[in-house]
C-alpha cells in the first residue's frame, strides 16, 4: 500500500521551498501528496508561486494519511497559529499514530498543541518563533531538521530538502 502525506499550507502567503521542495522529495519517493489548506483553490505564496489546496484538512480524516505537514510562510502566523480546529486535528493525528510534522512557522503550529513540550524543536531562527516554542515548552535547537519518532520539525527554506527527505526516510 503506498504512503499518503497531507501538506498544510495557510491560505494565503506560503513558503513556495518549504512545500515545493519537501513535495518533489515525497513524491519522488512514492508517497501521494495533498495540499490543504483553511479553503480550496489556488493560493498564492510569499513571492507569488502558486499552488492548488486540493482540500481543507477540516473535510478528512487524519487517520487517511501517513504524513501531515504544516508549512510555514508569513501567512502561517496569521491564520495558522490559533486555528484551534488545526491544533484538534494535529492532536487527533498524534493518537492515531500519524507522522506529525512542522516547517518554519509550521513548527510554531505543532508547538501550540502541547506536542513538543519537553521536547527538542526546530524553527525559523527569528526571535518571535523560538520564543513561541518556548511559551509552548520546547527546547529550540539551531540545526535544519529535529526528529523524533512520532514528529518532525524543520527550520525553513535553507533546509526544506532536507526536511522532505527527513519525512520519506520515516514513511519507509
Amino acid at each position: 500500500m503506498s504512503k499518503k502525506a497531507l501538506l498544510i499550507i495557510p491560505p494565503e502567503r506560503f513558503n513556495e521551498d518549504e512545500l515545493f521542495q519537501p513535495k518533489e522529495v515525497l513524491e519522488n519517493a512514492g508517497v501521494a501528496v495533498t495540499i490543504a489548506s483553511t479553503k480550496t483553490g489556488e493560493i498564492t505564496g510569499d513571492y507569488q508561486g502558486k499552488a492548488l489546496a486540493e482540500v481543507t484538512f477540516s473535510e478528512v480524516s487524519a487517520s487517511d494519511y501517513d504524513a501531515i505537514a504544516v508549512i510555514g510562510g508569513s501567512g502561517t502566523n496569521d491564520h495558522l497559529w490559533g486555528n484551534q480546529e488545526l491544533q484538534s486535528f494535529l492532536k487527533q493525528a498524534h493518537e492515531q499514530k500519524v507522522l506529525v510534522t512542522g516547517i518554519c512557522a509550521g513548527s510554531v503550529t505543532v508547538a501550540k498543541t502541547g506536542l513538543l513540550a519537553g521536547r527538542k524543536a526546530a524553527c525559523y531562527p527569528v526571535d518571535v518563533q523560538i520564543d513561541e516554542l518556548k511559551a509552548n515548552s520546547a527546547e529550540y535547537v539551531k540545526q535544519h531538521v529535529v526528529a523524533h519518532g512520532d514528529i518532525i520539525t524543520g527550520d525553513g527554506p535553507d533546509g526544506a530538502k532536507e526536511f522532505g527527505e527527513s519525512l520519506a526516510a520515516a514513511l519507509r
